[in-house]
């Protein structure tokens, strides 16, 4: 061994790679899947607003549900917005149709309208989550012992608590910034109305609703994409997941977990749109209906099917957005692994 061993490796832990590179990783992965994901719901949205439904959606404080492929966000229709994206003018045949006529008419960079404000907290939000996943599935298999093939399904539903317990009161603020049309200079003046009008337990809420879609979801989603991850790979005889078993992986254990948990994905949208309408009107969020209320309300105004509304929508959107994270989140992490492995070979010789 030479002289240059004395260079200080890369620190990695049990994956190979540091928790840092896990965050760049998991960043890469967000920002790609918002790029493809987002112009699919940018068509949905524009479609609802150019017909009957504008009258329900597109007025003045009103609410619809943004998603950029990373997370929901709730939209304040607002007085005198006239030029927001979702209100330009046009009558679209479908969904083809919207896709060629808003590119021709307003450029392709309207497909993506709307889209760099909720980056602001669905990118921190996925790569909490994300890294916290993998932190958390290293340690518990090392704890649980013998039950280590269950450690990916406790330990999504933990990182899934941990980044909505963060993110949820931002999102929060967010919505009743836009509402209220304020800066970001008065973000302070919005925080302390909101606490004092009704009390710090008020930042989270809509947080259970949240919860209880978001953590069974996650929980089967590691669970099933670990499991199919490895049988891919010992019906293929390869050591390392390829992209195409990550993407089919990520694609199938996301289409079963979204089928799975649809009625509470109905009811917290329902309960999303609610308290954002709520806000804008400067009412307090309390006189919110309550989870169990608005479950009940559904089945008795359209019956047990009522839970399950949306379930393609919800399949087609969330199978591609599951598919490109966690593939290009692997990506992300293969290439730092070989880099620091190349690395920690020419220090030692």
């Amino acid at each position: 061994m030479s002289g240059n061993s004395v260079k200080n490796p890369v620190p990695v832990d049990t994956n190979g790679i540091t928790p840092f590179q896990q965050m760049l990783a998991s960043c890469s992965g967000a920002l790609l899947t918002s790029l493809f994901v987002t112009p699919l719901d940018v068509v949905k949205i524009r479609l609802q607003c150019s017909t009957h439904y504008v009258c329900l959606h597109c007025s003045p404080g009103k609410c619809f549900v943004y998603c950029n492929g990373l997370m929901d966000h709730t939209c304040v229709c607002t007085n005198g917005n006239s030029k927001a994206w979702y209100k330009a003018p046009g009558h679209f045949n479908g969904t083809l149709d919207a896709f060629i006529k808003i590119v021709r008419r307003e450029g392709i960079k309207s497909l993506w309208s709307g889209l760099p404000p909720t980056l602001i907290m669905a990118v921190p939000a996925t790569v909490i989550y994300f890294t916290c996943y993998d932190q958390l599935r290293a340690a518990l298999r090392v704890r649980m012992g013998s039950h280590a093939e269950e450690a990916p399904l406790l330990a999504g539903a933990l990182a899934r608590v941990g980044s909505v317990t963060v993110i949820s009161p931002l999102e929060l603020i967010r919505t009743k910034m836009q509402s209220q049309r304020s800066s970001y200079r008065e973000l302070s003046e919005v925080i302390h109305s909101a606490v004092r009008n009704e009390g710090w337990r008020s930042l989270w809420r809509g947080w259970g609703p949240t919860l209880l879609r978001d953590v069974p979801f996650s929980a089967m989603y590691w669970y099933n994409y670990e499991k199919g991850k490895a049988w891919l790979c010992k019906h293929n005889n390869i050591r390392e997941p390829t992209f195409a078993i990550t993407f089919i992986s990520g694609a199938v254990s996301g289409s079963i977990a979204s089928i799975v948990t649809l009625p509470f994905d109905v009811v917290k949208t329902r309960r999303q749109v609610e308290i954002g309408e709520l806000q804008a009107m400067n009412l307090s969020s309390k006189a919110s209906s309550s989870t169990l209320s608005v479950m009940t309300k559904i089945v008795a105004e359209n019956g047990v099917g009522g839970l399950f509304v949306g379930f393609l929508p919800r399949v087609i959107k969330v199978a591609p957005a599951c598919a490109i994270m966690i593939s290009c989140y692997e990506f992300g992490k293969a290439f730092f692994r070989k880099h620091n492995q190349e690395r920690l070979l020419s220090s030692n010789t």
